[in-house]
């Protein structure tokens, strides 16, 4: 696909057909946020993929806002950051889960992003248990990794409207040559 009609159709998209994502479609998306590129060339993300109806719809209950939908999701990837590599575990898990929704797009597929680092399971009780610590319980986190975020996948059951109108150029900064 084109680079620029790859960038128009990616779109977070939070409702998925049942069809199972193919593991060659995987091992593709897994590459492209391998091949990310990371702080010091540090390499600290990690990948775990589930693909598990169960596991995802427990992941779904990590957050009372935002992670609902991804019962009905497929596939999902959690992105985690090795601690002990470097102190941009979260800038370069970020720059690997862009790279593999980008991908997502490639592949005819839908991706949403869902927040786990610094977010509570209950919005309105921000100091207790936190969406990570939950995942923790039951999904096998590595010791001395963090989650990032999660992506949600599969083969979107939605359309889209096209989205407003927006002066995005307004957000620039140029400085005169």
């Amino acid at each position: 696909m084109e680079w620029n009609r790859l960038l128009a159709h990616r779109r977070s998209i939070r409702k998925f057909k049942a069809e199972p994502v193919r593991e060659e479609v995987i091992e593709r998306l897994l590459e492209a946020a391998l091949t990310a590129p990371s702080s010091h060339n540090s390499r600290s993300t990690r990948l775990l993929v589930v693909d598990d109806a169960a596991l995802i719809a427990r992941m779904a209950e990590m957050r009372d806002s935002g992670s609902a939908f991804m019962a009905g999701a497929p596939l999902a990837i959690v992105v985690l950051g090795d601690t002990a590599k470097t102190d941009l575990w979260q800038v370069n898990g970020a720059i690997a889960a862009t790279m593999l929704q980008l991908e997502a797009v490639a592949q005819g597929m839908a991706s949403c992003w869902v927040q786990i680092a610094g977010r509570p399971r209950v919005k309105s009780a921000p100091e207790g248990e936190q969406a990570a610590d939950y995942l923790r319980t039951f999904l096998p986190i590595p010791e001395g990794c963090e989650p990032l975020c999660a992506i949600a996948l599969g083969y979107s059951d939605f359309q889209p409207a096209p989205l407003p109108p927006s002066d995005d150029w307004a957000r620039v900064i140029r400085l005169n040559r």
